[in-house]
């Protein structure tokens, strides 16, 4: 079944704030992380319990935020990008401490999304970002995380090439969408 996003304004004619266009992204980009992370497990990988699920899904949902960084990079100011990621990013904090502690229980999970995101932020910036989309170091640090979260075990071995070959493409094809609706 395929995954419905919501990329269209209500209202089509209001003029929206960067802060609004930025908790649209962080809906899709959560409902986004949840389908890739649901459809690991349906290729026959393995989650040990929910906190490494939410792990793997905090790391689509990085990679998404970066991603609509670089892809809004040449078409808004520095200003702006910066406003609408700041927005992206706190929205997303949001989504992942409300699931964590429903399902986790009580605990500080939005400060440790957005030390995460930081984390990351500095490694994914030594990556390259094209018209194309991400290059292949971009997509390996992606799989390469996913991995980690996931643990090395023997079912989970190749998950990098999943992520790469097959669920990172499909991602950005959806987000590269919503993004480019929200902002018509």
């Amino acid at each position: 079944m395929a995954l419905r996003l919501k990329s269209q304004w209500h209202k089509e004619d209001s003029e929206r704030t960067l802060e609004e266009i930025g908790g649209a992204i962080a809906f899709n980009a959560w409902r986004l992380g949840v389908d890739k992370a649901v459809n690991l497990h349906s290729k026959q990988f393995a989650y040990r319990d929910d906190a490494q699920r939410l792990a793997v899904i905090v790391e689509y949902l990085i990679f998404q935020a970066l991603a609509v960084e670089r892809m809004l990079f040449e078409s808004i100011t520095d200003e702006q990008r910066r406003e609408l990621v700041t927005a992206l990013v706190l929205k997303l904090a949001d989504h992942y401490e409300e699931n964590s502690r429903t399902l986790l229980g009580e605990g500080d999970y939005r400060a440790s999304f957005i030390e995460t995101f930081n984390l990351r932020a500095s490694e994914y910036a030594e990556f390259g970002y094209t018209d194309e989309g991400p290059t292949y170091p971009f997509l390996r640090h992606l799989g390469y995380e996913i991995q980690q979260a996931m643990g090395e075990s023997q079912v989970n071995r190749w998950v990098i090439d999943q992520v790469i070959d097959s669920d990172a493409p499909e991602l950005l094809k959806q987000l590269t969408r919503v993004v480019k609706n929200l902002f018509d």
